[in-house]
């Protein structure tokens, strides 16, 4: 009898644990609220099926809701796919040192934090997706890492790889203008920034071609060097080039840079966009710009213009938006979105500038970015209309999981509170360089 007893104990938790499995397989049918799939017009009144992570239906009121779902009524809400942010220094990491102006072998995954509080303060704005850069100080910083904001204490179970191998889950972060010219390595001049990144590839051109010769035999194969590989991955079109750049005329300069080397590439800011907007769209590399609402800072950047999303969009350039947090508060990206429709951007523009252009800017649009059939059940639930002050982020999902909510008191906390919510002695990000 005591033996019966003690399988019963043991199958007590056993039951319990297959019983929550069979609940996080269940569907979940979100019902009544207005829709935004981005790739599509928005649907009042819409339904969004998602099971097992992903999305599995969205349309209208008569979309079939499966037998068996759980129904979450959010009647005179608004859903949005998940925000995704190109530029991002969440997490605290790092990157390169003064030792040299280019440090493409750097990682900041290396020093990235996952249990940052700056993490839920991402959540909290509804950033489910972001591009974390090291800063800007150097011509090449290192290794950006493109994350899903999943709750875990190891990075590489945030990661978002682009390639079949999951080896390159990131881009490049290079820099011109005023950051990389500096004291120690640093190039002293503009022209001399680009003659230094020139060179570099072309060594990592010359150390590619060695490569292709010996063929996959070792005894033929130059030495390992992490700098040129990194920069094989670029020149290969495996790895996209994030490229921090102000001024107009810096802005042609990584046009020209990219075109030479024939490389994917992102422009990240872009201050004086307004001025060579036709340039950039002829060029055909997106732009990834920020909003501001108090202007001020490094006086190449004096020319800003929160007009820069409207003049792109009006000249057919790609064009997505970011926080580069901490210059603008991760909790306040939708609000990124309202200063460029304030200054002319349309509303669908903007809406896609914060979710599917900048997923495709870091090439995870076909998992990310829109709400279709089979892409990643992420998505946050707004109280009203996304560019009014008054609407809040009331809950974030990520993969069908809800990973952060206003009624929670904790969360709550994270949303309204000031700097004091986030401890300054967890991982502490220093932005070399700043934006």
């Amino acid at each position: 009898m005591k033996n019966l007893f003690f399988v019963f104990l043991l199958c007590i938790p056993i039951l319990t644990w297959s019983s929550l499995l069979s609940a996080q397989e269940e569907p979940i049918a979100f019902i009544g609220a207005t829709i935004y799939p981005i790739e599509e017009a928005f649907i009042e009144n819409g339904v969004l099926i998602i099971q097992d992570g992903v999305i599995t239906a969205v349309g209208d009121s008569r979309t079939r809701i499966p037998s068996g779902a759980v129904i979450i009524d959010v009647t005179g809400k608004i859903i949005l796919p998940g925000l995704v942010d190109t530029h991002s220094h969440i997490g605290g990491g790092d990157g390169g040192d003064r030792s040299s102006a280019m440090h493409p072998d750097v990682r900041v995954m290396d020093s990235f934090n996952p249990l940052s509080p700056s993490i839920k303060k991402a959540l909290a704005g509804g950033i489910t997706t972001a591009n974390v850069m090291p800063g800007s100080g150097l011509l090449i910083s290192g290794q950006t890492i493109y994350i899903k904001l999943r709750a875990t204490s190891d990075v590489q179970q945030m990661l978002m790889c682009v390639d079949k191998d999951n080896e390159v889950c990131g881009g490049l972060k290079m820099a011109n203008g005023t950051n990389p010219i500096g004291s120690g390595n640093s190039p002293g001049t503009r022209a001399k920034s680009a003659a230094l990144v020139r060179s570099l590839f072309i060594e990592a051109q010359d150390y590619q071609q060695k490569v292709i010769a010996a063929q996959n035999d070792a005894t033929k194969m130059p030495a390992r060097n992490l700098r040129l590989e990194t920069l094989i991955e670029v020149l290969d079109g495996k790895r996209t080039v994030h490229h921090h750049t102000h001024r107009h005329d810096d802005v042609l300069t990584a046009i020209r840079l990219a075109d030479e080397f024939g490389y994917d590439m992102v422009l990240q800011h872009v201050s004086e966009a307004y001025k060579v907007a036709e340039n950039i769209a002829a060029s055909g590399y997106p732009s990834s710009i920020i909003t501001l609402d108090s202007f001020g800072g490094k006086m190449e950047a004096k020319d800003f213009s929160n007009r820069n999303g409207a003049v792109l969009e009006a000249a057919g350039a790609a064009v997505g938006l970011h926080t580069d947090d901490y210059i603008t508060d991760s909790r306040l990206f939708l609000r990124s979105a309202a200063l460029a429709v304030r200054e002319g951007m349309s509303r669908e523009g903007a809406l896609e500038a914060i979710t599917l252009a900048n997923a495709k800017m870091m090439r995870v649009d076909d998992r990310i970015g829109s709400f279709k059939k089979g892409k990643d059940a992420d998505l946050v639930i707004l109280s009203g209309d996304p560019f009014s002050v008054y609407t809040h982020v009331e809950q974030t999902w990520i993969e069908g999981q809800k990973v952060w909510d206003r009624a929670n008191p904790e969360d709550k906390k994270v949303a309204t509170g000031g700097y004091g919510v986030f401890p300054l002695n967890t991982h502490t990000h220093t932005h070399e360089g700043g934006q």
